[in-house]
């Protein structure tokens, strides 16, 4: 037997340079040297989505995002040449959310004008700090008016959905400074924020290095006035770190992956999550390195596997249990093929220690399961 009813398909497109790598990223990224190859690479993508798009099954695209990176360094006429050959391979919905990674120091007025013709219809700016002592900490390499300018810059090339990228808890950071960004960040008028702690990752240059971050005392207060603030200027908080003016400002990308849907991914270390009509559930990932990317004589892909049925709870959960208003129950069965009689011991304890609300209709984090998200995830461990 098999299942017809497929989840929701978005595509993300990885572009794997930077002007230069950033000390805190983790991410699948390489400092540009000379000029960017980008004629080979928009080739070498629609060569990998013909080898993806079966995986579509003849599902409409609901949304693209295109990372990196910085998908910004790409002149828009290498867009519109990838725009149109994925438009020529795949089914894109009506309605399609299209959105591209843009940094201050490559924003460019006649570029961001350029985008939004070509149907790219929400832009996502990494401004990380409008402090020049937190920026230089952060390896960024914009000013604070060049941030302020690039998002001036995209209201004025007609971008109405427009996401800002702040953190906090940076090097030496008060919580006056980081009240200050937000502040700042609001008042360049997005319609939707992603404001997040920053953490040391493994593998970048803090973890061999680690900076001197706020107290946990800072960090609170931080978290507590700047969610107050966000909360009185009108961004709802959906998700962990996600922020949004109305509900039609909600980022359809990130909510797909939220809600577990499944997405193709092609580039330079890109992931996919497939599921198929016979009910397996696998991910993939691509070759990391652009030079391999590039050569002919490597494939695209450099793994896949499929999620066993112990997988499945906690890849589930960890994505669902991030929305503050949580999920269908419903959605369990549809998007994993389990029942709530196989995560019932797991939800039950997670309940009695008061983390998760009760599931009649909702799989949902309580008040305290949401702020302790991480210690509500391991009830849902193998």
């Amino acid at each position: 037997m098999t299942y017809t009813v497929l989840p929701p398909l978005s595509l993300y497109i990885h572009v794997p340079w930077c002007v230069r790598k950033c000390p805190y990223c983790d991410f699948n990224s390489h400092a540009q040297q000379g000029n960017l190859p980008e004629q080979a690479y928009i080739q070498a993508l629609l060569n990998d989505l013909v080898l993806e798009k079966e995986a579509a099954n003849n599902r409409p695209i609901q949304s693209i995002f295109i990372g990196g990176g910085t998908p910004s360094l790409l002149s828009a006429k290498i867009f519109e040449q990838l725009l149109n050959g994925i438009s020529q391979q795949l089914n894109l919905a009506s309605d399609i959310e299209i959105t591209l990674e843009a940094n201050p120091g490559t924003a460019e007025q006649q570029k961001f004008a350029d985008y939004f013709k070509l149907g790219i219809n929400r832009l996502s700016i990494g401004i990380q700090s409008f402090h020049s002592t937190q920026l230089q900490a952060l390896g960024r390499i914009h000013s604070a008016q060049e941030a302020i300018k690039a998002a001036e810059m995209a209201h004025q090339a007609g971008f109405t959905r427009l996401n800002l990228d702040l953190m906090h808890g940076l090097p030496e950071q008060t919580p006056e400074q980081a009240l200050a960004d937000l502040k700042q960040a609001i008042a360049l008028q997005p319609d939707h924020l992603s404001w997040y702690q920053l953490t040391i990752e493994p593998n970048t240059a803090y973890w061999s290095h680690p900076p001197t971050l706020p107290e946990d005392e800072d960090l609170w207060q931080i978290q507590e006035q700047g969610q107050t603030l966000l909360a009185a200027q009108g961004f709802n908080q959906y998700e962990v770190s996600a922020y949004a003016k109305t509900p039609n400002a909600r980022a359809k990308h990130n909510l797909n992956y939220w809600t577990f849907g499944d997405f193709i991914g092609i580039g330079a270390g890109a992931h996919g999550k497939i599921t198929r009509p016979d009910k397996t559930i696998y991910r993939n990932w691509k070759t990391r390195t652009p030079k391999d990317y590039l050569n002919p004589d490597k494939t695209f892909q450099a793994g896949q596997r499929s999620l066993t049925i112990n997988e499945l709870p906690i890849e589930f959960m960890m994505n669902a249990l991030r929305l503050k208003e949580g999920v269908p129950t419903s959605s369990l069965t549809e998007r994993t093929f389990l029942n709530l009689a196989d995560i019932s011991k797991a939800c039950q304890q997670a309940q009695n220690a008061g983390l998760l609300a009760n599931m009649d209709e909702r799989i949902l984090a309580t008040p305290k399961g949401f702020l302790f998200l991480n210690n509500l995830l391991e009830y849902f461990l193998d």
